[in-house]
């Protein structure tokens, strides 16, 4: 499935309304500007990447019997030890110290 985010450019036939305080605006208005976009491109790319991640984090996929067991065998098996992420996990977060 292509991605909505493709470099060639596509003509825009729709309309997405919405609204906005001040503040919000001159923030997305900034943010446009500092990676050389206009408002409605910066918008349009950060919708359509959260899309993305929204939709793949809930991605369904079909499994046989057999390759659900395997699937399931190693989502319940304990992860292997790890010493050094079990350092970094009981290690204060820089902005805590």
């Amino acid at each position: 499935m292509p991605s909505p985010r493709v470099k060639e450019r596509q003509p825009r036939d729709v309309t997405i309304n919405l609204r906005a305080n001040q503040r919000q605006r001159a923030l997305i208005d900034r943010a446009a500007q500092t990676l050389g976009k206009n408002r409605s491109d910066f918008m349009l790319e950060a919708a359509c990447r959260e899309a993305d991640a929204v939709l793949l984090d809930r991605r369904f996929f079909p499994l046989d019997e057999k390759a659900y067991r395997r699937f399931a065998a190693a989502l319940d098996k304990p992860p292997a030890d790890n010493p050094k992420l079990r350092r970094l996990l009981a290690s204060k977060a820089p902005w805590e110290r």
